[in-house]
């Protein structure tokens, strides 16, 4: 830990729930991202895999441990500040989208500026338009999210994701609910975003399929990390190449 090129540091981090009977879902945690990697986060169900990623996305506290984003310790900001951090420094793409229904994709693009710097402004609109663009989606962005397909949408949600410049993108199952084709679109668009830039990516997966195409899996089973393999050790297995969207 402490290595100036770390996106993120966890360390020693816990996390239990309940009083009366207490469940520890993370048993010390120490995991730590360089800045612009590609890294799948995977385990069976009940590993404690979703649980670590709200911590690290700043949605939840740990128990005890240490996270640190981009060299600003998390532990002691006001939840305030903790917002703050979270709406600077990371983009979040779910397996269900949470589009605003009645929002078009242009508007739900421009959400989280609006929400960081006030009212709409000429560039946000500019952003949001090239964003779409870049997701082949230009075509749609004055459709309500509700007018799209699966893929489409998951689409928007990449580029609301990036519309801030995040450092960190966290993705909790992108493509669980995509067919195969979308899927493979979807993980075209990360790893474009990805080569092209210093964002980091932490996807969790339970798709093998999925987690090839990361450079590093970090796999946990029952609150702990099991194994950690990365970029020296692996090869990675390359995504489709991406057609016309």
């Amino acid at each position: 830990m402490g290595d100036r090129d770390a996106l993120l540091e966890v360390s020693d981090v816990r996390k239990t729930y309940g009083e009366r009977v207490v469940t520890e879902v993370l048993k010390g945690i120490d995991l730590e991202l360089k800045r612009g990697e590609f890294c799948a986060l995977t385990g069976p169900s009940g590993s404690g895999k979703t649980t670590l990623l709200n911590l690290i996305g700043l949605l939840d506290r740990p128990t005890s441990g240490r996270i640190v984003l981009d060299g600003q310790s998390t532990d002691p900001l006001t939840d305030v500040e903790r917002t703050d951090l979270r709406g600077s420094e990371l983009g979040f793409v779910f397996q269900f989208h949470h589009l605003l229904p009645a929002f078009s994709a242009h508007e739900n693009v421009m959400m989280p500026l609006v929400s960081r710097h006030g009212r709409p402004a000429r560039w946000m609109r500019e952003r949001a338009s090239a964003l779409l663009d870049e997701v082949g989606l230009s075509h749609r962005e004055h459709y309500k999210s509700t007018d799209l397909s699966g893929g489409e949408q998951q689409r928007v949600a990449i580029a609301r994701a990036l519309a801030v410049q995040p450092q960190l993108v966290l993705a909790d199952e992108p493509t669980g609910n995509l067919d195969s084709e979308s899927a493979e679109q979807v993980m075209q668009l990360l790893h474009r975003f990805n080569e092209r830039s210093e964002t980091g990516f932490l996807i969790v997966t339970h798709e093998a399929s999925i987690a090839d195409q990361c450079r590093r899996i970090v796999h946990m089973i029952d609150g702990v990390i099991d194994s950690d393999t990365g970029d020296a050790q692996r090869p990675r297995t390359a995504a489709a190449p991406l057609e016309s969207l």
